[in-house]
């Protein structure tokens, strides 16, 4: 069935505003931190494995991080582990280190290349320990009610360096990497670590012209609810301090402050639960979440 006039000037008019995205980006690197609703829901996991793969095709180079709490705490209840949680972090011990690594390297990973190559991608999973991508270490956390102390999260970790090898030549090749973000110590110790701060500072080693964060809200927003973006840094610096910026957005902000810190260009905290939220912020003028630059 043919397009109805309508219908085609709004597809015409949709790729029209995309070319000079399109040549702008072409050849540069976007490192994308997948999670929230748009990692359960069917459709919006359909959209995203799409925006993904023409991303690839129109010659940007995507580098996808996702993370994986929710399968994580499905597993260990099945299993009768108990979940524990300081300041929003998983206690991890080493019975529950051996379900994070189950659930992010295999089950959560597998389903997300599986999930782009059904769509005609070329993706392949690895996760901080293969190629010695993610080198880390025990994180130190400090008690809230007393900083002088510090509070045993067993092994979760913090990243030490980033060995980018891997990622280069993945980069040189067709192939679309999907990381889990485990990494290790220098004595093979297994770490789980932060999915956006393993996104944000990969972004910040590969010099990446965009870090996108998908989220399950709008985007950075005021007290009366509107979405704020085109916001420089030292306007996001004076919303955390005034206290506009809480809860969890507040370490989403952070994570892409340090990636424009390190020499990425832009930072998206984008709303995942929108189709195609991933090409509408890339390719449209409009947008669907907040835009920070330096």
């Amino acid at each position: 069935m043919s397009l109805s006039v309508s219908r085609a000037r709004t597809v015409a008019r949709i790729l029209t505003e995309s070319l000079p995205y399109i040549r702008k980006f072409a050849g540069n690197t976007v490192v994308v931190k997948y999670g929230g609703n748009a990692m359960v829901d069917e459709a919006l996991k359909q959209s995203f494995a799409t925006d993904v793969v023409l991303m690839k095709l129109v010659g940007i180079h995507p580098v996808i991080v996702h993370g994986g709490g929710p399968q994580i705490g499905k597993l260990l209840e099945q299993l009768n582990i108990e979940s524990r949680f300081v300041d929003g972090l998983r206690v991890t011990d080493s019975r529950t280190m051996d379900v994070v690594e189950m659930v992010l390297g295999g089950q959560v990973n597998k389903e997300i290349v599986s999930l782009l190559n059904q769509n005609h991608g070329k993706a392949v999973g690895i996760s901080g320990k293969d190629g010695n991508l993610i080198r880390a270490r025990r994180l130190q956390a400090r008690n809230n009610a007393d900083e002088s102390e510090f509070v045993d999260l067993g092994q979760v970790g913090e990243i030490v360096s980033i060995d980018t090898q891997v990622l280069e030549m993945m980069k040189a090749s067709d192939f679309i990497p999907v990381i889990a973000p485990v990494g290790t110590d220098e004595n093979g110790v297994s770490y789980n670590i932060n999915a956006d701060s393993v996104a944000g500072s990969i972004a910040g080693v590969l010099g990446a012209e965009k870090l996108i964060l998908l989220t399950n809200v709008a985007g950075v927003q005021d007290d009366e609810g509107n979405v704020l973006t085109g916001l420089k840094v030292k306007q996001v610096e004076e919303l955390a301090s005034t206290g506009i910026l809480k809860g969890g957005m507040l370490p989403k902000v952070e994570c892409a402050l340090d990636a424009l810190r390190s020499g990425v260009h832009s930072a998206h905290i984008i709303d995942g639960r929108v189709e195609h939220a991933l090409l509408l912020e890339i390719f449209t003028d409009e947008g669907v979440g907040t835009l920070i630059t330096g």
